[in-house]
């Protein structure tokens, strides 16, 4: 994980690792004193930390300011399907890095995130374990706050009922959250996933209920842009896992140096200048004049523009890239 400390301008938001039984300074990764305070807890990948998952963290906060106590986020570092690589389900691409959840979790003003290192040996460990040993040994919670579809533990076994069960014995309250839908659409980071797949950006901003993030470093690239006079930012993801829309030209926003840009981003192989196949991001942000080479940046994607295209000549895509330009300077 990198070492990183994020704090959200409303409320300071402390972020400890829990690896190996030992829990750790998320900045230094050094040991640390840590009390198991009466807290209201949730737990859960929050992969994406939508719309669906803000109303549980919504309710959390609220419950933690009313009772007064800590609001605690439990969450887990990689993602458990990448850790155990469950065939009926494959290997899931992140809605969000961990530095992206981050961010987003310190937004919805929560007290602490608790960074679960996953392992196989930690999916071992059972709900009963889980919920004795951790959420109330170590965090101290008074109340847990959950999905209707939640479910953790070794082979998902611990739900709800296990929850309520052990409520009762270790003196918690167990608090169901019903499902949120758009529609007839309930909110899942698969639906998500889908949504990006398929270029819907706008429908996929909905339900995540921001513009979905791109963060990466800025790296060189071939310098292609600037000679055709579109000068562009190539990123290099911060996170491999990060799942990357369907490759087209979007429009974007990011900030540089607390100046926001609009941005015609391009997600793809580029066939007009490339071979290779690899699929990359790189932007073009309108009225700015610098370089940014090593820079860590994070573009919010606001809506698709147009299908990657193969184009002729250099000329014939520059001619394209006008009027791309001009959707752009439209929301400028």
């Amino acid at each position: 994980m990198p070492p990183r400390v994020r704090e959200n301008k409303k409320k300071s938001m402390q972020i400890v690792e829990y690896n190996n039984n030992h829990v750790c300074s998320y900045d230094t990764h050094s040991s640390v004193e840590f009390l198991p305070l009466p807290s209201v807890v949730t737990a859960g990948s929050y992969d994406g930390v939508h719309r669906g998952h803000r109303m549980i963290l919504d309710r959390m906060v609220a419950v933690a300011e009313s009772r007064h106590l800590r609001s605690v986020v439990v969450t887990f570092e990689p993602h458990p399907r990448r850790v155990l690589r469950e065939a009926s389900s494959g290997q899931p691409e992140l809605l969000t890095t961990l530095d992206e959840k981050i961010d987003l979790l310190a937004g919805a003003c929560v007290d602490l995130l608790f960074v679960v290192r996953f392992t196989a040996d930690f999916a071992s460990r059972s709900s009963d374990d889980f919920i004795r040993n951790v959420l109330v040994g170590l965090l101290g919670a008074q109340s847990v706050i959950v999905g209707y579809d939640h479910a953790f533990g070794r082979d998902r076994s611990g739900g709800c009922h296990t929850l309520e069960t052990l409520g009762r014995e270790l003196d918690f309250d167990v608090e169901v959250v019903d499902e949120v839908r758009i529609g007839h659409e309930h909110f899942s980071s698969t639906r998500i996933r889908t949504l990006l797949e398929s270029g819907k950006i706008e429908e996929a901003n909905e339900f995540l209920g921001y513009p979905y993030l791109i963060t990466g470093t800025v790296a060189h690239g071939d310098k292609l842009g600037r000679e055709i006079g579109f000068p562009t930012v190539n990123l290099a993801l911060l996170d491999p896992n990060k799942l990357l829309p369907r490759a087209g030209v979007y429009l974007a926003q990011t900030v540089v140096n607390g100046e926001p840009f609009m941005a015609m981003m391009n997600i793809g192989v580029r066939p007009t200048v490339s071979t290779e196949g690899i699929k990359r991001v790189e932007a073009h942000l309108a009225g700015y004049h610098g370089t940014l080479y090593g820079e860590i940046i994070r573009f919010s994607i606001l809506r698709f523009i147009r299908e990657e295209k193969k184009f002729s000549t250099l000329e014939e895509l520059k001619t394209q890239l006008e009027k791309d330009k001009i959707t752009v300077e439209m929301y400028c």
